[in-house]
């Protein structure tokens, strides 16, 4: 019921929200500057994050440890029936697929990128038709108003039905199911967390600042991402925040949706440690030709499967095949996804409340002061909490 409310507020405000930022840039021009700067980020951020997995994989060499014959699959067919379907379509037909027949099947099937293409069209036709466009504008303007009041309910809502959603998982799989697969579930953490202190930290500072103040104001939404793992569930607040944050309302409301497609720093760490995990655990010794070759694979069909159900595990079943994995090996980590869907889930909304400063600091559209101000107003309620 929880999410299914979250999923019920996520469009009426990723429509309303970028049409009218789209229409505020008003600019073609700028939008395809903002565009291809915002999809070169994603895939250098993505790259460094499948090469990061891959060199922890090589140096740690989790799947040496493990017994393959003595782990216990699961069921994994409703992830080969979405792969099949999803092989069949390719790049050409993903890229063909983005674009709408017809706006409200994609509204009603919760087609995000077909969504976003559509409200960026309409939002370009409102500017070009100038002062005709303002009503449509104050429109959209108060739908995003009203939905992010009617977020603000749901999210009361939040302890309730995370308390549900981990208790289903721990429930079904049972704390036995961890212990075998210890060690990878806690590489993948760790170095899920040296990505985001490490190499965000780093472009934190390179744009001129602190991750930790990023973190500190995402921090509920963090949270809130790893118990349900569910981006969906903090998109509404995200867009919200890093408005607040400093960046445009148009680079915000065009960023973060995009994202949830084309930067998912989180999952790519995954799938390069699983595929390198599976193949050493197979004794499976690839060269680094075969390697380059699983990253390239990786980086294009991470792109091109990220709306799918479970895609993560959807991108290892599309991939592990070039490197000679069988597919039955994908059973024996099918049972801890959920507790790993978690970690990534988590680090895919900070990449991407990272990508929304970074493209605003890039174009000038970003509010020093008001970031100041906004950081200054988390800081002093954490120092309340701490002395209360």
């Amino acid at each position: 019921m929880f999410i299914n409310l979250i999923q019920m507020i996520v469009l009426p405000i990723v429509v309303s929200c970028l049409t009218v930022g789209i229409a505020s840039m008003g600019d073609i021009k700028k939008l395809g500057r903002v565009g291809l700067k915002t999809i070169i980020y994603f895939e250098l951020m993505t790259t460094i994050a499948i090469a990061l997995g891959m060199i922890v994989a090589n140096v740690l060499h989790p799947g040496t440890l493990i017994d393959i014959h003595s782990l216990h699959g699961s069921d994994i067919s409703q992830y080969m029936a979405t792969a099949k379907t999803a092989q069949h379509t390719g790049i050409w037909g993903t890229l063909i697929g983005i674009i709408p027949t017809n706006i409200f099947k994609s509204l009603a099937n919760g087609d995000m990128m077909p969504v976003i293409f559509f409200s960026v069209f309409f939002g370009l036709g409102i500017a070009a038709i100038g002062e005709k466009g303002k009503i449509l504008i104050d429109g959209l303007n108060a739908v995003a108003e009203v939905m992010f009041k009617v977020t603000n309910w749901v999210m009361h809502a939040a302890p309730i039905g995370v308390c549900a959603l981990i208790g289903v998982a721990l429930a079904e799989m049972g704390i036995g199911a961890l212990i075998p697969l210890g060690y990878f579930v806690a590489i993948a953490y760790v170095t899920m967390a040296a990505f985001i202190l490490v190499v965000m930290g780093i472009v934190a500072k390179i744009f001129g600042f602190n991750i930790f103040d990023l973190l500190l104001v995402i921090k509920d939404e963090i949270i809130l991402a790893f118990s349900t793992a569910s981006s969906e569930a903090v998109l509404p607040k995200m867009i919200e925040k890093m408005d607040k944050f400093g960046s445009s309302q148009g680079i915000v409301s065009f960023v973060i949706p995009t994202g949830y497609t084309f930067n998912l720093d989180g999952s790519a760490i995954y799938q390069s440690i699983a595929a390198l995990f599976l193949a050493q655990a197979y004794h499976i010794n690839l060269t680094i030709g075969q390697q380059i070759t699983l990253l390239v694979v990786l980086m294009i069909t991470s792109k091109g499967m990220a709306g799918v159900p479970g895609a993560s595990f959807v991108v290892l079943l599309a991939t592990i095949s070039t490197i000679g994995v069988p597919v039955t090996g994908l059973t024996f980590i099918a049972g801890i996804d959920r507790i790993v869907d978690m970690g990534r889930t988590a680090v895919n909304v900070v990449g991407n409340s990272l990508a929304t400063v970074v493209i605003g600091k890039s174009e000038k559209e970003f509010d020093e002061e008001k970031s100041k101000k906004y950081i200054a107003s988390f800081k002093k309620k954490k120092a309340v909490e701490e002395v209360g």
